[in-house]
């Protein structure tokens, strides 16, 4: 592994990640719901009397944060390698893995390991393993 040691950002990092703990915590205090992106859009496909405001409030917030941003900073570039039908493939399978995983990474990543679930430390390992493996193949086995 290389370091890209000109593109290397510990503060803006550690910036993102106390902000990102900061919201779960508040999300999990104010609203007693855990931040897990998946269930939160599911849940607004399921409509419930008194759960569809708060849900949509927050994904207008996820969509509205690099428009809010562009007032102050360019957004920095993306590149994306890989064809329309792998990108829809991707996102079918993501979609297919948090439905079969009973979350997503935020849900299991940050609020499971941050209350020290069981359930959410095995998806955990489990997602972050199989990630693992399949860089390795594609990079290494299939290049």
């Amino acid at each position: 592994m290389i370091i890209d040691w000109q593109n290397f950002t510990p503060l803006n990092s550690l910036a993102g990640g106390l902000l990102i703990g900061l919201a779960v915590a508040l999300m999990l205090f104010w609203l007693g719901r855990i931040t897990g992106i998946s269930g939160i859009v599911s849940g607004l496909l399921q409509i419930r009397a008194g759960d569809t405001r708060w849900r949509a409030a927050f994904i207008i917030g996820l969509l509205a944060a690099p428009m809010l941003w562009l007032l102050f900073s360019q957004l920095p570039p993306s590149q994306l390698d890989a064809s329309w039908p792998v990108l829809l493939a991707a996102g079918l399978l993501v979609g297919f893995g948090t439905r079969l995983g009973s979350g997503c990474t935020s849900g299991h990543g940050v609020c499971g390991l941050s209350r020290l679930s069981p359930r959410s430390i095995a998806a955990t390992l489990t997602f972050m393993g199989f990630g693992f493996a399949t860089v390795y193949v594609m990079r290494h086995l299939l290049a």
